[in-house]
């Protein structure tokens, strides 16, 4: 299987937050394909580990308007603006544990934006008809 290119990636320097208030960087890769264009790949590079993750665009979306007390997300990824608004802080829930990241805002608007020029938020399902098309007719010939 060949693996798609991705239409936008973004390198971004993350911080993790440990639960003592201690920060370790973390180098993280967004990346977004009009053909998949609900999802965000994040790929999280630490010193030690890497662990990549799937986030929806439209919670990244929410979540740069969202604050502490309301977060973006009810599941294992939720995002709010930080008190510095410098900042949006990502929440990851999983089997292996959890971690906060802060996000420099700046960044992440940008990437967003440029994911919006190809594929504006409201229209991916036209983007995805050709696709589930050929899925419903792939399950009917099986």
């Amino acid at each position: 299987m060949t693996q798609q290119s991705y239409d936008v990636v973004e390198v971004v320097a993350m911080q993790l937050i440990s639960s003592d208030a201690s920060v370790v960087a973390v180098s993280t890769e967004l990346s977004f394909r009009t053909s998949d264009p609900y999802t965000v790949r994040a790929v999280f590079t630490g010193p030690q580990t890497m662990s990549t993750w799937l986030l929806g665009r439209e919670l990244l979306v929410q979540g740069l308007l969202a604050v502490a007390d309301d977060p973006a997300g009810t599941g294992d990824v939720q995002v709010w603006r930080d008190d510095d608004p410098e900042f949006a802080l990502i929440s990851l829930s999983g089997v292996e544990g959890s971690a906060l990241l802060a996000a420099p805002t700046g960044q992440i608007e940008a990437f967003l934006a440029r994911t919006e020029e190809l594929v504006p938020l409201g229209e991916e399902s036209d983007r995805m008809e050709s696709e589930i098309s050929a899925l419903i007719a792939a399950l009917l010939t099986a």
